[in-house]
Order: C-alpha cells, then structure tokens, then sequence
C-alpha cells in the first residue's frame, strides 16, 4: 500500500483533477489506504504515460549514419544492414529492451507497446520475445509485444506469432504484459500476411496494430497497387474496432471518416515522422470524426529518445500546421487514456478509484515552472526535457527522486554497448 500526499493537484482522467493524497492498494488506485508514503509536494500527478508505438530493438541503433534526413528507399537498407552486423538474437532483445524500457520509466512511460519488426531467418522467435517480456518484468515495465512482420515469409510469421501467443500467454494475468499482431505496413507486407496475423489474433484473442498513411506508404501503395493503404487494410479486414493504425500522415476526409465508422484507433508519432519527412497526423481532424488517438514515439532509428512527453509536446506545437490547435491538456491525454483505448486497456491511463495504480509525480515547484497560470498544461509547454520525480506501476516505486529503483541504470548501458560494440 502506497500513499502519495501533498500534490498540487492530481489529474484523474482529461476531465477530473483533485488535490490532496492519491491512495494506492493492491496495484490498484484506492478510495483509502495506509501504508508508505511518497511525498509530492509542490508537484503534479497523473497517469502514467503509455507509448503506444515505438520499436524497443532501435535503441541499439540510433543516430546511425546514413538514417538522419534520407528517402525510406536509403534509410531501410542501412538499418537492415546494421541489424545484420550485430546480429539479431535473444541477447540482443534483452539489451535493448531493457535500455529502451529504462529510459521509459525514466520519462514517466509506465507502459510501451513494442511493435517489433525484425526476425532474422531461422531465428528462435519465441526466445526474443520472451527476452523482451522478461527485460520489462525485471524493471517493473508494463509491455505490450507486438509480433510484427516486414517482408517476412507470411505462414512463418504467423506460425511465429502463434508459437509466441502460446507460449507467453500464461504470462499476460496480471496486465504486465500483453500481446498483440501487427504487420509494417501495406508498403512492407502482402494480403496474405494480414489475413494470416489476423487469423492469430482471432484464435488467441489479440488486438491488431499496423502503421499507414506516412506519405512514402501512400506512394509504395499507389506504386505497387495502384491504391491507397486504406482501401487495401479495408480490402484485407483490417479496417474494425480492433486494429489501431500508427501515423496516419497522409489521409483524406473521407477516410478519415470510414476509419471513424469502422471504430478504427489511431497513434500519432510526430518525433519520428517530422524529422524523417513522412508528414504530419492531422490529428485535430482524426479527433473531430470522433477517432480515439494515442501517442507513441516510434524507435531510435527514426526518432533517437524515448521521450514521450517531449512528444506531446512537439505534437502539441506542429498540430497548427495542419489544422486548428489541440490544447496542451488533449494531448495530454493522448498519452495517456487515448493510447490505453487503442491497446483496449480502460484500466490504464487514469487514476479513477479501481483503475491501475501507473502514477507519475512531476515536480512543477521550479524556475522552469514559475509563472505558469496553468500548471497541468505547462507540463507541456514548460521544461522541454521535464522527466518525473516518482513513478510507480501497479503500485510499485520504479522510480524515486529520479533515479531508476530496480535496476541499475549504467550497468543496463554497459551491456548493450558491449553487446553492439560502441557507446
């Protein structure tokens, strides 16, 4: 049992706040508890924030020549190349996932949807994967893993993705970990891949997560098909309230309104799409047909940091550039309940009595925070590189005072650059 006292104020859900003390039970936000006490004086709370994309592997690979400001036609091949280098295995999962999931806690993300792409031939798929889940039960990180396919051979990937749903699925109880499917994309992957992972996904239960609409998935689809990347996932089965679809740059009003009919959930990833020229979600748009959005930041091969809330808030300053504002609080909220609806996660990403107890404990007492007439939206608008005081998931300290409590944070460091052979 936990209890946090002092705050400022402490944000519910978008529409809530409360002040005083937050209770903590049994993993659980509490009406009442007792117990040990985590001070937040001078501090805001919320939920802990959830990524609902990234590509945990990249942090072994970022800042690589050749990968900043190039077309996707140079910058696939010089990632592929550096994977092949180093070698694609368990170990390497292990070392990365947990850098990736490390620097997560330490940005406040309590929870990271994993949309792993890269499966060398012959590889033991099942021991990455539980690599992966192992790295995120040891830092006490929340995982979503997310069998993914790019360019693989269809019924490997789906027999691939069924081996992994069986053999981790006792693991998935208590929330900590959950799986889903999900192809790269139209411009990577064929039908038969999607209509085969959604075959999985059916038979085990698992949500769907696919990426569309950056401007290099439109013209590879026009290309090759001589269609656009939604009328294909429709053709395919996946347009349905069970698939969540990241960037999302390049859409139309029409489609925007047949993903919004279909109950289809959306992940803006604006860290990864500005800087690698796929374009801008109009995300004011996606929100006004009535589409639910979330926030992630994609890998560090296009992205570099695992900073979401740096991400909120550069998706917060671009929004202006493709339609009307979307206020610091909304976004805000995308990386929190907007991403827990897409992963169909109603537990995640509020502090409602009952909900999960993934807190985050912002210190807003400093100079970066004077003068703010609105402390929660200056969460965004205030402090670019603002990290968390305290974070906690499922009612556990992960990190205190700033520092990362369940393991040690340079020694995560050594092994992955032992492992890849650089800093």
């Amino acid at each position: 049992m936990l209890t946090i006292t002092g705050a400022t104020a402490i944000v519910v859900d978008e529409h809530t706040e409360t002040a005083g003390d937050l209770h903590l039970a049994d993993g659980l936000v509490a009406g009442a508890a007792s117990g040990d006490i985590l001070d937040a004086t001078g501090c805001i709370v919320t939920p802990g924030l959830i990524n609902a994309h990234h590509h945990l592997l990249q942090t072994a690979f970022r800042t690589l020549p050749g990968t900043r400001g190039v077309p996707m036609a140079q910058w696939l091949p010089t990632m592929a190349a550096a994977y092949t280098e180093v070698g694609v295995d368990a170990e390497l999962a292990s070392v990365a996932a947990s850098v990736g999931l490390a620097e997560a806690l330490l940005c406040g993300v309590t929870t990271v949807a994993d949309h792993h792409l890269t499966w060398p031939s012959g590889a033991d798929t099942v021991a990455i994967a539980t690599a992966t889940a192992d790295a995120a039960r040891a830092l006490g990180a929340r995982l979503v893993f997310v069998r993914g396919s790019a360019r693989d051979d269809p019924q490997e990937a789906a027999a691939s993705a069924d081996a992994i749903a069986t053999a981790l699925a006792p693991r998935t109880a208590d929330g900590m970990l959950q799986l889903a499917v999900g192809p790269a994309g139209v411009h990577s992957d064929s039908r038969e891949t999607f209509e085969l992972l959604a075959e999985v996904a059916t038979q085990h239960g698992l949500r769907r997560r696919t990426q569309a609409n950056e401007q290099v998935d439109v013209a590879i689809a026009l290309e090759q098909y001589g269609r656009r990347p939604i009328d294909l996932l429709d053709e395919w089965g996946w347009i349905a309230d069970d698939v969540t679809l990241a960037h999302l740059c390049d859409v139309s009003t029409e489609e925007i309104g047949r993903l919004a009919a279909a109950g289809v959930t959306a992940t803006h990833a604006p860290g990864c799409d500005l800087p690698m020229g796929w374009g801008i979600a109009p995300v004011a748009a996606l929100k006004a047909a009535g589409i639910t959005v979330g926030l992630g930041t994609s890998g560090g091969g296009s992205n570099d940091a695992g900073h979401l809330l740096a991400d909120a808030r550069l998706a917060m300053q671009v929004a202006p550039l493709v339609g009307p504002p979307v206020p610091a609080r909304e976004v805000l909220a995308m990386a929190m309940a907007g991403s827990a609806a897409g992963l169909g996660r109603p537990e995640l990403g509020n502090l409602r009595v009952g909900s999960a107890a993934d807190v985050c404990v912002w210190d807003v007492s400093g100079a970066a925070d004077a003068g703010v007439a609105d402390p929660v939206a200056g969460l965004l608008w205030a402090a670019p590189g603002r990290r968390p005081r305290h974070v906690v998931v499922a009612g556990q300290v992960v990190v205190r005072d700033y520092e990362l409590v369940t393991a040690d944070e340079r020694g995560l460091v050594a092994s992955l650059a032992r492992r890849v052979g650089r800093r």
